[in-house]
């Protein structure tokens, strides 16, 4: 187990003075059964009263507006978190079980369909069916296509941008964490396994020193449901450990950004981030 800091400083800066803002930020994780939140908060500058709520997949949701003129909005979210391993458990579940289990509740089926950020080339396509045809345990034909996707797709800024598709990534071969888990989302609910996208933070050095602080950023994985649900990080192609910590889940980014909002003003915004990790035990 480790205990994590994080700071993720993010927000807009306006090529002159806006009326006002209307802003989300998706940036503080939540207790689960794998973490444990021991402090978070998050601040506004310019101040604002902030409104907090869970949204609809169960992510810890900031909303707030700033309604005086403002040239610049900065956020600064800070978490400290307990976080242990979580390995990947095949239940043994059958196909048929899983087809009957997924379309028995909301959480599975919202989770099964595509969307236009998920939906895979058609070679993607032939390579899940593939894998899945070798497997009895879905939960097993899943860990295989997820790490095949992973080993298949180049991790590289640049190439692709925040608006692209997974067949975008896929033709180019090459993408960041939130095309390579879009391409292996696409392709595990073409086989009928329910999947979903993962937004959070990743700490870089698995031997970092107690008390040294590394840059950082967001990063996205992969959870698919065999009888219970399973996380795999397919851009490193590691399972979920105690460097992983869970901000959002949802049915691709567009549910997960760490931070969505509009402007009143003629101007154009251009976005910052910055993220700080630090190991404290």
């Amino acid at each position: 187990m480790k205990r994590l800091r994080i700071e993720h400083a993010t927000g807009f800066s306006y090529h002159g003075e806006v009326a006002a803002s209307y802003n989300e930020a998706r940036m503080l994780p939540g207790t689960t059964d794998s973490q444990f939140v021991l402090s978070s908060s998050l601040d506004i500058d310019p101040g604002t009263p902030v409104n907090t709520y869970v949204d609809y997949f169960g992510t810890r949701v900031s909303a707030f507006d700033v309604l005086s003129p403002h040239a610049a909005l900065n956020i600064t979210a800070r978490s400290l978190v307990e976080v242990r391993p979580r390995p990947v458990e095949h239940s043994g579940i059958s196909w048929e079980r899983l087809g009957t289990e997924s379309g028995r509740v909301i959480e599975t089926v919202e989770q099964m369909s595509q969307t236009a950020r998920t939906r895979p080339h058609d070679e993607v396509v032939e390579i899940a069916q593939s894998i899945a045809g070798r497997h009895d345990d879905p939960s097993r034909a899943a860990h295989d296509i997820v790490m095949t996707i992973g080993d298949a797709v180049e991790y590289m800024h640049g190439v692709t941008g925040v608006h692209s598709t997974a067949s975008e990534a896929w033709e180019a071969r090459k993408g960041v964490c939130q095309d390579i888990a879009h391409i292996a989302i696409g392709a595990l609910r073409s086989v009928g396994i329910p999947a979903r996208y993962v937004s959070g933070y990743l700490h870089p050095k698995p031997n970092a020193d107690v008390g040294q602080a590394v840059t950082g950023e967001s990063h996205a994985w992969v959870e698919w449901f065999g009888g219970e649900w399973q996380g795999f990080d397919p851009t490193n192609n590691i399972e979920i450990g105690d460097r992983h910590v869970l901000v959002g889940r949802g049915r691709d980014y567009n549910d997960v950004p760490p931070l969505r909002g509009v402007y009143a003003g003629p101007f154009k915004s251009q976005l910052f981030v910055k993220v700080t990790i630090t190991r404290e035990t």
